[in-house]
């Protein structure tokens, strides 16, 4: 038998899937859904968190209960490697077009917020290991964020990695107002002489840190996609890092893999 607090929610879903209750209406205040109901406050606290945790509502603090917008998704594939690759041998006004976000979500350069910041970090023990040099070696780190005009959570959170020996014979690498830069990575690689061989991309799940989840706007329960991707030019040698966290309620991942024939 149903508990009280589980025929709450059940209404109420029901109504938010019926396009009764739309993305962005307030829910009736606590005691209003009490009275209602004919039950407690924490029993209908109750409800509410049974569907903050599916992600149908979410609380905003002095304000109330709303239901939740759907968020932008993102359908992250292996083929966007070779895209870029392309991409970065354009004229700079076609690069202007579109970006790799743009290439993700479907939505055009107008439509996206985004923000960079550059900074210098010591590669600990991973990042020395990966690039083959010595701890503590001089990187460029660079923050991205990219959030879709309309909406105030970034798409994901991404930390990029370059050495800052093997980029400073170009000095426009080492300043985030030259961002964003048209034909991304690739083509900032380019212009230091740089090709990629190969792209490999390790992924893992975890919960979020609290951090993560705040920045992110993850409803609670859900995980986080961690993805290192590691860039390798044609000699063989690992040229740029990225640690990207992908929110896993709305970001999709998708490999193809191109067989030879017998």
């Amino acid at each position: 038998m149903a508990k009280a607090y589980e025929k709450i929610a059940d209404e109420l879903r029901e109504a938010i899937r019926a396009g009764q209750l739309a993305p962005g209406d307030r829910l009736p205040a606590e005691t209003a859904l009490a009275d209602q109901h004919r039950k407690s406050v924490p029993t209908v606290r109750e409800a509410l968190r049974l569907l903050q945790d599916e992600g149908l509502i979410e609380k905003q603090h002095g304000r109330g209960n709303f239901v939740r917008r759907p968020r932008t998704r993102v359908l992250r594939t292996n083929l966007r490697h070779q895209w870029e690759k392309a991409r970065a041998l354009e004229t700079e006004q076609e690069r202007l077009r579109t970006g790799a976000t743009e290439h993700d979500t479907g939505l055009q350069v107008n439509d996206l917020v985004f923000h960079a910041s550059y900074g210098e970090a010591k590669a600990d023990k991973s990042l020395a290991e990966a690039f083959a040099v010595p701890e503590g070696t001089a990187l460029v780190e660079r923050i991205y964020r990219t959030r879709y005009a309309v909406e105030t959570a970034p798409f994901a959170l991404v930390s990029s990695y370059l050495v800052r020996d093997m980029v400073a014979v170009n000095p426009a690498l080492l300043d985030e107002t030259n961002e964003p830069w048209p034909g991304g990575t690739q083509n900032q690689l380019l212009t230091i002489g740089i090709e990629l061989d190969r792209i490999e991309e390790r992924i893992t799940a975890r919960p979020p840190t609290p951090e993560e989840a705040e920045e992110l706007e993850l409803p609670p329960g859900t995980s986080v996609i961690v993805l290192r991707k590691t860039s390798y030019d044609i000699d063989n040698r690992a040229v740029e890092i990225s640690d990207v966290t992908l929110p896993g309620d709305r970001t999709e991942m998708l490999f193809t893999t191109p067989l030879e024939r017998w």
